[in-house]
């Protein structure tokens, strides 16, 4: 029998998800003889007696030739000539993981990394990024709660937990529901509406999060409404900014899409004359320093009037360190999520409480909700395992069987990377 292993995730005491669930575990033994072995973890969400009911072993190591897990590894855990796929976080030479990458070519091993599963338009086959927006949103909706009550305010958003609070998003969603209909009774207070939701981008982190918010009495509204809108207590009004929004061409010319994406130089931001209509915004938006930025640290500087500004909280679920967001300084626990950020001090206090814009600033969202996105997950990339596991891997990557779809995704070929990463080695 064909076996894979399943890793216990080590990089965070919260990391609790599992690329693979017990029910599917089950499935790929009845239906493709692949054993699974799963190494005993007391973190994970599904319990090793889970695993064991399904069919699985239960190892203090992962005793296989394909290792599959979620995080980076550390650097002492990998094996000689074994096949890892998990999410590495190194195609754009991130430092932090180069050491690991150069180990794992050293070891001769072979590395498949999720983010790189992708179609022939480069849209992601299997992502986690729909539940980063849902534990995102409900975060982003704690933080709004504990803030207004901070200025004085009483609303139904105090009702919030964190998102990890949740048992699973269906109890998320029941909460959500009773707190929509406390707003459709009793309304917002005056002191924040029109109470306005912006949103950053429009792909799975955007979808998750808005799927949160339209459980509440939501209007939706284009970027242009926003400057003409009228006060309403019973409704929260969401819009949803796309590229065409956020900037616009030097030369005054009309806005192309493919051309930003490729000469991002030729345009500039525009995205600050919304900033002022927003109580929160929602950044779920893929974002490099070739691109300008949606909130810059000199906006704030200049606009940001402390008990007067509308904006409340900015729920950066992208989470890049001064990037689109430049005010999101360092990432969070789930634990302890937001800071607020003083645009005249340019530095931060942890908490809900002082002069200046909450920031939400979670990098590992989606396993506030393991429970929920360990399925999905799971779901999609058990249809790869078998493709996986019955590939071929002699040596020369041009010689292996794995569906294009799957070798697109391999940056370490048995200790050598493959033509599309070699540009990494300036980065080793």
């Amino acid at each position: 029998m064909k076996r894979i292993a399943i890793r216990k995730e080590d990089k965070s005491r919260w990391e609790r998800r599992a690329p693979l669930v017990p029910e599917d575990v089950r499935e790929l033994k009845e239906k493709h003889g692949i054993e699974t072995v799963v190494q005993s973890s007391p973190i994970r969400v599904f319990k090793d007696e889970e695993y064991r009911e399904a069919g699985a072993i239960i190892s203090d190591k992962p005793d296989a030739p394909f290792v599959f897990g979620i995080k980076e590894i550390p650097v002492h855990v990998f094996e000689e000539g074994k096949t890892y796929i998990f999410f590495s976080h190194t195609i754009k030479g991130q430092p932090y993981n180069m050491p690991m990458l150069k180990r794992m070519l050293e070891l001769k091993t072979t590395l498949i990394d999720y983010e790189r599963i992708v179609d022939d338009n480069g849209r992601r086959l299997i992502a986690f990024g729909k539940f980063a927006g849902i534990a995102g949103m409900i975060d982003t909706l704690w933080a709004l709660g504990k803030r207004l009550e901070w200025e004085g305010l009483k609303t139904p958003f105090l009702h919030i937990k964190r998102a990890y609070e949740y048992h699973s998003v269906k109890e998320l969603e029941e909460e959500s529901e009773k707190i929509g209909r406390e707003i459709k009774e009793e309304g917002l207070p005056p002191e924040i509406t029109p109470f306005v939701v912006g949103f950053a981008g429009y792909g799975n982190v955007s979808t998750g999060a808005q799927e949160v918010l339209d459980l509440l009495p939501v209007k939706e509204i284009t970027p242009e409404e926003l400057f003409t809108l009228k006060d309403d207590r019973y409704t929260i009004y969401k819009v949803v900014f796309k590229e065409e929004h956020m900037v616009e061409r030097k030369d005054g010319g009309p806005f192309e899409l493919q051309e930003y994406y490729h000469h991002p130089e030729k345009y500039k931001g525009v995205f600050e004359k919304y900033l002022p209509y927003l109580t929160v915004l929602v950044n779920a938006i893929y974002w490099d320093e070739r691109y300008p930025r949606l909130v810059t640290k000199k906006y704030l500087k200049e606009n940001y009037e402390p008990g007067k500004s509308k904006l409340k909280v900015i729920g950066d679920i992208s989470c890049d360190i001064e990037g689109g967001v430049e005010c999101t300084l360092r990432a969070t626990e789930p634990d302890e999520p937001v800071y607020v950020y003083n645009p005249q001090k340019e530095e931060i206090t942890m908490g809900y409480k002082g002069d200046g814009v909450v920031v939400l600033a979670v990098d590992i969202l989606p396993s506030e909700v393991p429970r929920d996105a360990s399925i999905y997950f799971s779901h999609i990339l058990k249809g790869f395992v078998p493709d996986i596991v019955n590939a071929s891997y002699p040596p020369g990557f041009e010689n292996c069987t794995l569906p294009p779809v799957l070798k697109r995704a391999v940056i370490v070929y048995k200790g050598e990377l493959t033509p599309d990463y070699r540009y990494l080695e300036k980065y080793l």
